[in-house]
């Protein structure tokens, strides 16, 4: 029986895509400032049954690269983030049925705050919205917001845990038949039915209850990511999509067994967690086509700086103190262990040493998960390939710009997809855990 993979678009709401180029390709839109820009292209992808459109997000632009946002600005290193909550409702308001999920901090928002503000999306969208748990990682960030430096990678994970649990217990603070809205007896809700929090925890205080009811999902879906032995107990723990960015299938198989074996471990059926890695589709009418499309990708439209400002967000290390052409020593790995992972991975990639332009090619050049190229049928049978070996439930869809990306990939490969009964040709069910086929969780309380 074939295995249906499960679809989400990866989107910024801000200028560029996950490739800093983006913006440069002749025929992107550049009207990311409106909201028919956000709208157009999640109808595209709900025309094309997508289960989900996500948004990445970071709450500062890129300034750890020479202490300085000069260069994010300079080169449209994704210097704008605009908020999240008006993207999504302008979202919901043109859609039916597609997925809805945002990007928030465990690390700068409170418990109650959340709660409140992915309960309130769910209910809006009839059952549709995911959280996109991230616990941030970078001093530009925390400097927004009044500290000097972040936290560190353990206790950013201790603090996560607490939120999600005070979070969960606020949702679940409404049973499902608490509202009564009968009219006549002037009874709103059944206060036996409502329950105070009382949360007490090294990190959170929260009395509760929530001022928005139980939701149509019970819960909001959860997305996370994170590959490292916290990130990945994390997300055994608590996510219903894990997004992952393993560059070739026999990794990803690895992460993908050992991801579900934390899941088993945790009590919970893996079956019922979607492990997405991010990838790109560069399709074209031939062969020929596409590989020059790839080119034009990997060589004409991003600057290594522009890279270089991104990774050094992303490592929370400052790039700009080496020449390109330095080599990437055992100290500047030994700062960051995101500069060890990377590194390593493009030595494998490369067979050679390592230099800090490879670092910044590689950011650049989509190497970050699985790039499927060629003709339709070309880049459904990677897929294909990747979902039955078991190095996945489906994908995380970046695009190389936009909207065109997403829309040559509907055109052409959906209907291929479809075909081999590896996408569904309609919705069945009205929820986003529906989309997935998850159940809809009890109340914990």
């Amino acid at each position: 029986m074939t295995r249906q993979m499960t679809m989400v678009g990866f989107m910024q709401a801000g200028n560029v895509t996950v490739y800093s180029g983006s913006w440069r390709y002749p025929s992107a839109d550049l009207g990311f400032l409106t909201m028919d820009y956000y709208q157009h292209i999640a109808r595209t992808l709900e025309a094309g049954r997508f289960d989900c459109v996500f948004f990445d997000d970071r709450l500062a632009m890129p300034g750890v690269y020479g202490n300085s946002v000069a260069e994010a600005v300079r080169y449209g290193a994704r210097p704008i983030k605009l908020d999240l909550t008006a993207v999504l409702g302008g979202i919901i308001g043109a859609t039916d049925r597609i997925g809805v999920g945002a990007t928030y901090s465990t690390t700068y928002y409170d418990p109650f705050h959340v709660a409140r503000t992915f309960a309130t999306l769910d209910h809006l969208s009839g059952g549709r919205a995911a959280w996109n748990v991230v616990t941030s990682v970078n001093d530009s960030e925390a400097q927004n917001f009044g500290l000097e430096s972040h936290l560190d990678h353990d206790e950013r994970y201790d603090r996560a845990h607490e939120f999600l649990g005070a979070v969960a217990a606020l949702w679940d603070s409404w049973e499902d038949d608490a509202l009564v809205l009968d009219r006549e007896s002037g009874e709103f809700a059944d206060p036996a039915k409502v329950h105070e929090v009382n949360h007490e925890g090294k990190y959170f205080s929260v009395r509760g209850p929530l001022t928005v009811p139980r939701t149509p999902q019970g819960r909001p879906a959860i997305l996370q990511a994170g590959s490292s032995g916290r990130g990945r107990e994390f997300a055994a723990q608590w996510a219903d999509m894990i997004f992952t960015a393993d560059p070739g299938l026999p990794v990803a198989q690895q992460h993908y067994k050992d991801q579900r074996e934390r899941i088993a471990a945790t009590g919970r059926d893996p079956d019922s967690v979607k492990i997405l890695p991010m990838a790109y589709a560069v399709v074209g009418e031939t062969q020929a086509i596409a590989e020059e499309k790839e080119r034009l990708f990997l060589d004409a439209y991003v600057h290594p700086v522009a890279s270089l400002t991104l990774l050094s967000e992303v490592m929370n290390y400052d790039f700009a103190k080496h020449d390109l052409d330095d080599p990437v020593t055992e100290e500047m790995m030994a700062a960051s262990g995101g500069i060890r992972g990377l590194a390593e991975g493009v030595r494998r990639h490369l067979d050679r040493e390592v230099t800090v332009r490879d670092l910044a090619a590689h950011r650049a050049t989509l190497l970050q998960g699985p790039r499927f190229v060629g003709t339709p049928d070309r880049v459904a049978d990677q897929m294909q390939e990747w979902v039955e070996s078991d190095g996945c439930d489906g994908f995380v869809l970046a695009a190389t710009h936009l909207p065109g990306a997403f829309e040559e990939f509907v055109r052409m490969v959906v209907p291929i997809l479809q075909a081999r009964g590896l996408m569904r040709t309609d919705y069945e069910g009205r929820t986003l855990r529906d989309h997935l086929g998850i159940e809809r969780p009890a109340r914990s309380r």
